[in-house]
């Protein structure tokens, strides 16, 4: 059996099914931005990409925190 996901990943799924994209997309998307502030990030995806603000956050919120364990 396997776990499920926790946290903003576990948003992968909807955000792929609702705007058509792989997530390997939306973090390609976001790390060539030249913002690097959380909030910008998420008003820049929403406004630009037409993204919801939870689903926003969620992929912000994993990619900063991904990049941070670098």
């Amino acid at each position: 059996m396997t776990a499920a996901a926790k946290g903003p990943s576990s948003y992968f799924p909807s955000i792929e099914k609702k705007y058509g994209r792989p997530i390997a997309e939306w973090q390609e998307l976001i790390r060539s931005s030249p913002l690097t502030k959380h909030m910008q990030l998420v008003s820049w995806l929403k406004t630009e990409h037409g993204l919801g603000h939870g689903h926003a956050n969620a992929l912000v919120s994993h990619i900063l925190a991904e990049d941070a364990g670098r």
